[in-house]
C-alpha cells in the first residue's frame, strides 16, 4: 500500500501505470521501420565479427578503416531508426507518406554500410573520396537530400500530431 501511494504521488493514479497483459498495437510502417532497425543491428553485429577477425589476425590489431567505418556506421544507424520509428509512430502523417520518408533514410543507410563493407573487403582504399568512383558525388549528393529530406518530413508530421 505504501508503495502504490508512493507511485501515486509521484507519477499519478497506479491504474494508468501499463500492465504486461496490456498489448501494444504499432502502426504497421511503425513494424517496418523496427524490422529495418533490426536487421540493422544484426548486420552490426556480424561486421563486428568480421572487424575481431581482422583485428586478432592483425600485427597492428586493427581491422582494415572501411570495415571498422561499417560496424561502426551499422551500430549507429541501427539506433537512429530506433529514433525514426518513433517519429513515424507518432506522426500524423498517412502510411504512405511516413514509409516514403523513412524508408529514404533508411536506404541509404543500409547503402552506406554496404559502400563501407565493399571497401573493407576490397581493401582498395582507406578514403573513399580521394579517388572517387564516377557517380559517388551524385550519390552522396542525393543521399543528403533523401536523409534530410525525410527526417524533416516524419519532424513534421510529429509536430502536426501531438504539438499543434
Amino acid at each position: 500500500m505504501l508503495i502504490e501511494a508512493l507511485i501515486s504521488t509521484i507519477i499519478g493514479p497506479v491504474s494508468a501505470i501499463r500492465t504486461y497483459d496490456q498489448a501494444v498495437v504499432l502502426g504497421d510502417d511503425t513494424k517496418v521501420v523496427l524490422l529495418l532497425a533490426a536487421a540493422m543491428f544484426l548486420w552490426a553485429l556480424l561486421l563486428g565479427v568480421w572487424k575481431f577477425r581482422q583485428m586478432d589476425a592483425s600485427e597492428e590489431g586493427l581491422a582494415h578503416p572501411y570495415v571498422d567505418t561499417a560496424h561502426r556506421a551499422a551500430l549507429l544507424y541501427s539506433f537512429a531508426l530506433l529514433l525514426v520509428a518513433t517519429f513515424v509512430e507518432l506522426s500524423g502523417w498517412s502510411v504512405l507518406v511516413n514509409l516514403l520518408a523513412a524508408g529514404a533514410l533508411a536506404f541509404y543507410f543500409f547503402a552506406a554500410v554496404a559502400g563501407y563493407a565493399f571497401h573493407g573487403w576490397k581493401r582498395d582504399t582507406d578514403n573513399q573520396f580521394r579517388d572517387p568512383v564516377p557517380g559517388l558525388n551524385a550519390f552522396m549528393t542525393a543521399l543528403i537530400v533523401s536523409e534530410i529530406g525525410g527526417w524533416l518530413v516524419l519532424v513534421a508530421g510529429f509536430l502536426d500530431a501531438q504539438i499543434f
